[in-house]
């Protein structure tokens, strides 16, 4: 046994806690799997995994939504839609402002696997685009340089990656030379883990030497900022605002001006971008308003005729739906993502199959349900900022993601989605595109993100060409 104070004190903290079953297997290890055990308990915040399981695993948590005095969230509607077009002009032109001070940073949540997929790789690295079959890492990263070049300021880019897939993701970014960004304008941080616990409370070991940890979900990315000392680095770079996107939609907006702009002229800690829901029981969350405060409300917990329910218009009542795009101002990353009680982010159970060691010391994988997992949600930052701002969303032009592989959300549906988009460009600046009654054109062509990044730059853009390309099956503009 590894006598040293170091070990020791672990231990006895472990015992301390009531969480001494970690070590059940230590003396029967060899010394390197020693002292992987000892490097990963050393992580590991036994207060906050106290609290966590008192609240979340004996106490009541969170187990329903309380619903009284819910009413929708008021949002900045499209021009084409109703809303302000001047005032959508003058937070574009705000916005462009910050962008070109060098003020503003991508923010991407890239920690997953394509298992879902059928892809076992990070899922940043799918290919998702109809022709030249771009990864998602690789959209936007020409997004952001495509940005780069529009507004004149380097953009830096911020990935969330985790421990599963950081190795594999930082690889990918290296063989293809960052995809044209300057390196030092890419930061990779991994994303924070807490330790699983059966339904006593105890911390679980998926092997003798290794404990079992999980992701502590989206809302964890604001800590792993400040954790990593990336909001430092934003501080020093002069950076104070932060286009947060997940990693599985490719026609996301990374850095859209307008977005930038209402955020910064409402003077807003948090902003946020919704969608219409597609159809009453969409599966996304709700923008809402309860006590004053804004909230999202997910599917699950929102009955169904709330869903469903419309207003005097025949239109749904509770349409604002959450797609995950959001803007945070830096402090309120750094307050919300610190160490200060009163601004942290909750955590939520999720009761999961852990595989675990029987009393025999053999891995076991559960049939059902066998223990907890903590995660955060990072729209739970909603209500804790001030001044929030909700700005509508067009779908066809910011939300397709990759979740499934075949059906809804699948790569064939927003393979066709952006067909749709690049086609509705061209329209837009005049061309003829024959399509069907969706809007998807008889073949596949694709617009680089190098060209354009959304469809005031391709207007832009294609503009200055002198001898514009025909349209057909497999072009790319570039």
């Amino acid at each position: 046994m590894d006598n040293t104070p170091n070990a020791e004190n672990i231990m006895q903290t472990f015992e301390a806690a009531r969480q001494g079953q970690v070590f059940k297997y230590y003396q029967a290890l060899d010394p390197t799997d020693q002292a992987a055990l000892l490097a990963q308990a050393a992580t590991i915040d036994l207060k906050e995994v106290e609290n966590l399981v008192q609240e979340h695993v004996f106490g009541s948590g969170e187990s329903s939504v309380p619903l009284d005095g819910l009413e929708p969230a008021p949002y900045e509607a499209l021009p084409e839609n109703g809303g302000d077009a001047a005032q959508w002009e003058a937070a574009r032109e705000a916005g462009a402002a910050a962008i070109a001070a060098g003020r503003v940073a991508a923010f991407c949540v890239a920690g997953g696997q394509g298992t879902r997929l059928g892809y076992d790789g990070p899922k940043g690295t799918y290919p998702v685009t109809p022709v030249t079959q771009k990864t998602l890492c690789q959209v936007f990263a020409e997004k952001i340089a495509r940005s780069s070049e529009r507004f004149g300021a380097p953009i830096h880019w911020f990935i969330l990656t985790s421990e599963i897939n950081n190795a594999a993701t930082v690889e990918a970014f290296e063989a293809a030379d960052y995809f044209g960004l300057p390196k030092a304008q890419v930061h990779f941080i991994v994303q924070g883990l807490v330790p699983a616990v059966d339904l006593e409370g105890k911390i679980i070991l998926s092997e003798k030497g290794r404990i079992a940890m999980t992701p502590d979900g989206h809302g964890g990315s604001l800590r792993a900022l400040v954790r990593s000392g990336a909001v430092d680095t934003m501080r020093t770079l002069g950076i104070d605002t932060v286009s947060y996107f997940q990693v599985d939609n490719p026609i996301v907006q990374c850095i859209d001006p307008a977005f930038v702009g209402f955020h910064l002229l409402g003077e807003s800690e948090l902003s946020s971008k919704m969608v219409p829901k597609a159809y009453p029981l969409e599966k996304v969350g709700h923008f809402c308003v309860q006590g004053g405060r804004n909230i999202v409300v997910e599917y699950s917990d929102m009955p169904e005729a709330m869903q469903a329910a419309t207003d005097a218009d025949g239109e749904l009542r509770f349409r604002a739906g959450s797609v995950a795009i959001h803007v945070f101002d830096r402090e309120f990353i750094a307050r919300s993502g610190g160490n200060h009680a009163e601004n942290a982010l909750p955590f939520h159970r999720a009761n999961k199959k852990i595989p675990y060691l029987n009393a025999d010391g053999a891995i076991v994988q559960p049939e059902g349900p066998n223990g907890v997992k903590f995660e955060m949600f990072v729209f739970d930052a909603l209500p804790l900022a001030k001044n929030p701002v909700i700005i509508e969303a067009a779908r066809s032009e910011d939300f397709s993601p990759v979740k499934n592989a075949e059906g809804v959300d699948s790569p064939e549906t927003c393979a066709d989605d952006q067909c749709r988009m690049f086609a509705a460009w061209l329209r837009a600046a005049g061309e003829v595109i024959e399509t069907d009654a969706t809007g998807l054109p008889a073949f596949q062509f694709e617009i680089s993100p190098r060209f354009a990044a959304d469809r005031a730059d391709f207007l832009a853009q294609w503009l200055t060409i002198q001898k514009r390309p025909s349209i057909c099956a497999g072009t790319v503009l570039e």
